[in-house]
């Protein structure tokens, strides 16, 4: 039997659509998604981009729960940075206590690591040629820290947090999740707290990483499963799964490690046309690590009249060639490269397409043969 295949959805805005259009094609992506046997349907998160309208998860969660019946929905992921463990267990307990057994919480680390990169700045990373590994392409690694001398980057964390907060470390702040969850919890000074909703809740809890970092060795030591972000950062996929499979320990959860794999995907009825529709994708990086914003997602057209530099097609160069765009057939057969290369025990699809209909097309054409 093939792994499972799941969504990850960022409420794309399409160039020349609205908000509104972005969030009720979710809520219709989610539903179609059920009908043609995903397993999973999550919800990102980012702030302050015109082109993505998935900066309120828990909300988004509750909308696409409410509008379907089977399939899990959740967080791909909650970026604690931003918020505190008590506030996060409170939304989730809240949308797991109307829909029980189906909700999962996915936890990034977003606020230590914007940390981390604003240091990383001042140290140029190593250089490393792309490589293949059995068939999959691991890229050239893109350096995240350029971003942080943005203005845009400085901006971003001073309206996400309060001002002079710091961001507590990432593992205590899992700790704390746990505990609020179990009703377990103990200040440092003995105090009890029992979040209502939340306590007694049971969303599946889930880290998300893009490294062999701290997210890996987080749910590896607490026996958490782990998502990896081929879709962010290809050139450290490996990385990421390897460290979280040293570091597992069995729990109460799991006791192996289990471990989803994300990949970007455009599929159609030919490679021609798969390839036409995912063109857009290069530029709508490029706004993302250029000015930190992704734009609205553009036409075929309107990114066929783009003119790149030689600087540009190398900003975005380890996306472009690790986006997975062509008939059912093609893509299916890179999908079990990636499948078998990290060893994955799911498959988490992103796809953007600048028409909702085209989107839809390809997640069903994916479904049908991944399961025929």
């Amino acid at each position: 039997m093939p792994v499972p295949l799941s969504i990850l959805d960022l409420a794309p805005v399409p160039s020349g659509g609205t908000v509104r259009d972005a969030l009720r094609n979710t809520i219709d992506l989610a539903r179609r998604a059920e009908e043609a046997g995903y397993h999973r349907y999550w919800l990102a998160e980012h702030h302050l981009a015109p082109g993505v309208a998935s900066s309120a998860p828990a909300v988004l969660i509750g909308l696409v729960a409410a509008a379907t019946s089977r399939i899990r929905v959740g967080s791909g992921a909650v970026q604690l940075g931003h918020r505190t463990p008590l506030a996060v267990v409170e939304q989730f307990g809240t949308i797991d206590a109307l829909h029980p057994g189906r909700i999962d919480l996915g936890l990034g680390r977003s606020g230590q690591r914007n940390a981390e990169l604003a240091r990383a700045a001042r140290t140029p990373p190593p250089v490393r040629e792309p490589r293949v590994v059995d068939g999959l392409l691991i890229p050239r690694p893109y350096s995240f820290a350029a971003l942080a001398g943005s203005p845009l980057f400085a901006l971003s964390r001073a309206l996400l947090q309060q001002p002079g907060a710091e961001s507590p470390d990432f593992a205590d702040q899992v700790d704390e999740i746990i505990a609020l969850l179990s009703g377990t919890y103990r200040s440092p000074e003995g105090h009890e707290a029992h979040a209502t909703p939340g306590e007694g809740a049971d969303p599946q809890l889930w880290i998300l990483g893009s490294s062999g970092g701290q997210s890996a060795q987080v749910a590896g030591e607490r026996g958490l499963p782990f998502a990896a972000n081929y879709h962010v950062s290809p050139a450290t996929v490996l990385e990421a799964v390897n460290a979280y499979r040293e570091a597992f320990k069995p729990s109460e959860v799991l006791t192996e490690p289990y471990v989803l794999v994300s990949a970007d995907v455009v599929v159609a009825p030919d490679d021609d046309t798969a390839r036409r529709l995912a063109s857009p994708y290069g530029l709508w990086v490029r706004s993302i690590r250029k000015d930190l914003r992704a734009v609205p997602f553009p036409t075929p057209e309107e990114a066929a009249a783009h003119e790149w530099t030689e600087e540009d097609r190398a900003l975005v160069a380890d996306r472009i060639d690790t986006q997975f765009a062509g008939s059912p057939a093609t893509v299916a057969e890179r999908l079990r490269v990636l499948q078998r290369v990290t060893g994955a025990d799911e498959l988490l699809i992103t796809t953007i397409t600048h028409d909702h209909a085209d989107r839809v097309r390809s997640f069903r054409l994916l479904a049908e043969e991944w399961n025929a």
